[in-house]
C-alpha cells in the first residue's frame, strides 16, 4: 500500500496472471496507471499472444496500455551475455540480467522520464524500509510465499531503483493471487505460470545454445582420468548436469551405466569430469568466492558476517559467514557444503528474518 495522494505507476504486464492482478491491486486503490509490455526476445512464438492477453487486461481494467520493443537492447544486454557466459565455462542466469537491464533499467528510466512516480511488477517480493545510520534504505524481503518468493532474481538493484519500484504481490500467495484474478474477472485468471527462462519458452537452454555455440565432441573422464564417453562441448553442460554424457557401459564395470554427475568442465581443453552418485563428495562445496558484488546495506570490511545463502533458485537457504574483501569482491563459507555450485551462478545472502542483504556471481569454489 503506498501511502498519500495516488501516484502514477507504470505496470510492467507480461500477459500472465502475476502482473494483471499487480496492475488490478494498483487500481483499486485509486492510482493513475499505464500498462506496458516489454516486448524482449522470443524464441517460441508466445510473445504475440502474451501482448494481447496483456492489452486484454488492461482493456478490462480500464487503462492506458503500450507495447513497448526492446528486442534489440534484449539481445544485446542478456542474450549475447548468456551465450558468452556459456562459451567461457560460466553458468549464468539471464533473467537477473533481465531484471537488471530490463525492467529496472530501460522500462525504469523510460517510465520517469514519462512522469512515473513508481514502476510497478508481479514478482513475488517484499520492501521493507528501514533506517541504518540515519540513512534510509529500500531491501528487499522474501515473500510471504516462500515457493514463489523471486528475491534471488533481484539481488543487483541498486538503491535508486528499488526507491521507485513497487511489488504488490508480495504479501499475497498464489492461490490468492488466482482468487483475485476471478473474483476479479481478469482475463487471464486461468492462464498457466511460464516456466523455465523467460526467453526461451518450451525451447530448452541446450536446444537454443547449439544454434549459437558449436558442436565440439570431447572426452568425458572419472576423477581418476578414465575415460567414460563423449560429450558434444564443454560449453553446453554445467556443474551436477546429469544427463546428455553419452557414456559407455562397456567401460564401466559391470557393464551398466549408473548416475553420473558433472563435477568440473574446461572449456580450453573441452573436458568434462564426472563423479559416480548424487551425494558423491566432489559434488559438494563449501567454500565460495564471490565478484561483482552488490550490497544492500553497508558492511565492515574483512569482519565476518552471520548470513543465510543460497546459489541456485529454490535451493533451501543455508547458514553461512560473509567475508568481504577489497575490490568488491567477497569470500563466503558455509557451516555445511553445498551442491552443485558453478561459476557465474549468482549467490544470495540474507538476514535471519528473510531480508535480502545482497548478492553477487560465484566465481570459484573448492
Amino acid at each position: 500500500m503506498i501511502m498519500g495522494k495516488a501516484k502514477k505507476i507504470f505496470v510492467g504486464m507480461s500477459g500472465g496472471v502475476d502482473s494483471s492482478v499487480a496492475a488490478y491491486l494498483l487500481k483499486k486503490q485509486g492510482h493513475d496507471l499505464v500498462g506496458v509490455y516489454l516486448r524482449g526476445f522470443n524464441v517460441d512464438g508466445c510473445a504475440e499472444k502474451d501482448a494481447e492477453d496483456a492489452r486484454r487486461v488492461a482493456e478490462h481494467l480500464k487503462i492506458q496500455f503500450y507495447v513497448w520493443d526492446f528486442e534489440k537492447e534484449y539481445k544485446e544486454r542478456v542474450v549475447e551475455y548468456m551465450v558468452e557466459a556459456y562459451r567461457i565455462g560460466l553458468t549464468p542466469n539471464p533473467d537477473v540480467v533481465c531484471n537488471r537491464e530490463l525492467k529496472f533499467g530501460l522500462f525504469l528510466e523510460r517510465a520517469l522520464k514519462m512522469g512515473a512516480d513508481f514502476v510497478a511488477t508481479g514478482h513475488y517480493v517484499q520492501i521493507k524500509k528501514s533506517k541504518i545510520k540515519n540513512q534510509n534504505f529500500n531491501i528487499l524481503k522474501i515473500a510471504k510465499d516462500k515457493n514463489k518468493d523471486q528475491s534471488y532474481f533481484l539481488w543487483t538493484l541498486t538503491q535508486k531503483q528499488l526507491a521507485h519500484a513497487l511489488f504488490p504481490l508480495g504479501n499475497l500467495e498464489k492461490p490468492e493471487v488466482r482468487k483475485i484474478a476471478e473474483k476479479a474477472g481478469l482475463p487471464t485468471a486461468k492462464k498457466k505460470d511460464s516456466q523455465g527462462i523467460c526467453f526461451l519458452g518450451m525451447v530448452s537452454m541446450e536446444e537454443f545454445l547449439k544454434t549459437r555455440l558449436p558442436v565440439k565432441k570431447g572426452d568425458v573422464f572419472t576423477e581418476a582420468g578414465e575415460k567414460l564417453g563423449e560429450h558434444q562441448g564443454a560449453h553446453f553442460y554445467t556443474i551436477g548436469q546429469r544427463h546428455g554424457l553419452n557414456l559407455s557401459a562397456k567401460q564401466i564395470k559391470g557393464g551398466e551405466v549408473p548416475a553420473h554427475y558433472v563435477v568440473s568442465k574446461d572449456v580450453r581443453t573441452n573436458t568434462i569430469v564426472v563423479a559416480e552418485g548424487a551425494n558423491n563428495e566432489s559434488l559438494f562445496k563449501k567454500e565460495i568466492s564471490l565478484v561483482s558484488l552488490n550490497l544492500a546495506v553497508p558492511f565492515k570490511i574483512k569482519k565476518a558476517i552471520h548470513v543465510m545463502a543460497r546459489v541456485r533458485y529454490r535451493q533451501p537457504l543455508s547458514a553461512a559467514k560473509l567475508t568481504l574483501q577489497s575490490g568488491n569482491i567477497a569470500r563466503l563459507i558455509f557451516d555445511e557444503s553445498q551442491k552443485f555450485v558453478a561459476a557465474g551462478q549468482s549467490c544470495v545472502f540474507y538476514d535471519a528474518s528473510g531480508c535480502l542483504l545482497g548478492g553477487a556471481i560465484v566465481a570459484s569454489s573448492k
